[in-house]
């Protein structure tokens, strides 16, 4: 668990959070968070200090949809080379997984950056698509190589999201009634804070940007009480020692130069204005939409969850992952029935993984 005086600061921390007397019920947006809450005991520590805490769509593999998933399938099954980190090829759907595809003879390839996938292409004359996912804090390293010359046969299918827009979509549906956000820090390092200001005021909601220690999500939840306690509505930083106000306008600005925002639905939501990243038209020959549109009009319908599967509660804090029935019976790490048992930053995988047996 902590070391000796982590565990000190702890409990002084916790001790703070009890003292002000405030029943309070926070959101994170993190996979990477969810894994330190659970890993570290710290749901039971801060639940006794008078604070629930959940996990929200903070799992950019999770939140990808099943159409998204069947269309890098189609792909595969006609003759494109398909690249993609490896949480994305166990992804199940109606119509099974690209790791399915690939055992069914279609060229599918695990990478590790898309500069592993731009090298593969130009070692090849076959078309070949890098399926790029993330939030704001991968959207950049997308956008580097199409600023280069690039092989004609390289193109990016963009499942890229953004973290504004689904924050306000949480509060508009109305479902969850939280008191507090823990901001996501790797995000929060391209964006800054400050673009947070504006929501945080409209849905009177508190926020704190935090980092992945044990500590920093104790302090982030003390300094989330301390708002309440105080009366007051702001975004304020945990996660100094990384995040600027402004964030990385480098970052931010190949982002701008490379993607335009365009409506979306993510998984266990509806379709969301101005919530993913395409790339823009000056990109158009690289854009695995425009260059096979002709290939992506033959993807077939699929359900959006396995029969059973309740990920999309999971996503919108509705339930915890040993909520649904399936958790650890027939979906498990090596057999999963949705993406949030499959990815690293999934909220089902996260708690199989650390479960009490």
């Amino acid at each position: 668990m902590f070391k000796y005086r982590d565990e000190t600061t702890a409990k002084k921390i916790l001790e703070l959070i009890k003292d002000m007397g405030i029943e309070s019920k926070f959101m994170h947006v993190c996979g990477t968070h969810q894994d330190t809450i659970v890993r570290f005991g710290l749901e039971d520590m801060l639940a006794d200090a008078g604070v629930q805490i959940q996990q929200g769509p903070g799992c950019p593999v999770c939140v990808t949809t099943s159409k998204e998933i069947a269309d890098a399938i189609t792909l595969a099954k006609n003759g494109v080379t398909i690249t993609a980190f490896g949480d994305m090829m166990r992804v199940p759907t109606t119509i099974g997984s690209l790791f399915d595809a690939k055992a069914d003879g279609a060229d599918v390839r695990i990478v590790y950056s898309i500069e592993d996938a731009v090298k593969m292409a130009k070692e090849q004359t076959k078309p070949l698509v890098f399926v790029s996912v993330g939030f704001e804090t991968t959207a950049p390293s997308t956008a580097v190589p199409l600023h280069k010359e690039l092989p004609p046969n390289f193109s990016i299918y963009s499942c890229h999201r953004i973290c504004p827009p689904i924050l306000e979509t949480i509060f508009n549906m109305g479902e969850n009634k939280v008191n507090g956000l823990i901001m996501p820090g790797h995000v929060c390092v391209v964006t800054g804070y400050e673009c947070f200001r504006e929501f945080g005021q409209k849905y009177k909601m508190p926020q704190v940007v935090a980092g992945f220690e044990p500590l920093d999500i104790l302090m982030s939840c003390y300094m989330l009480t301390k708002q309440r306690y105080e009366g007051r509505i702001d975004v304020e930083n945990e996660y100094t020692r990384l995040v600027k106000p402004e964030g990385n306008p480098i970052a931010r600005k190949l982002i701008e130069d490379t993607f335009e925002p365009v409506d979306r639905a993510w998984r266990g939501f509806p379709v969301i204005p101005k919530s993913a990243l395409a790339l823009k038209p000056e990109f158009a020959a690289h854009d695995a939409t425009k260059v096979h549109a002709d290939i992506l009009a033959k993807t077939p319908e699929v359900e959006a969850e396995a029969k059973g599967c309740r990920c999309g509660e999971v996503l919108r804090g509705l339930i915890k992952s040993e909520q649904c029935p399936m958790f650890g019976k027939s979906c498990k790490p090596m057999s999963p029935k949705g993406p949030c048992m499959v990815s690293e930053e999934g909220s089902c995988h996260i708690a199989f993984k650390y479960r009490k047996v």
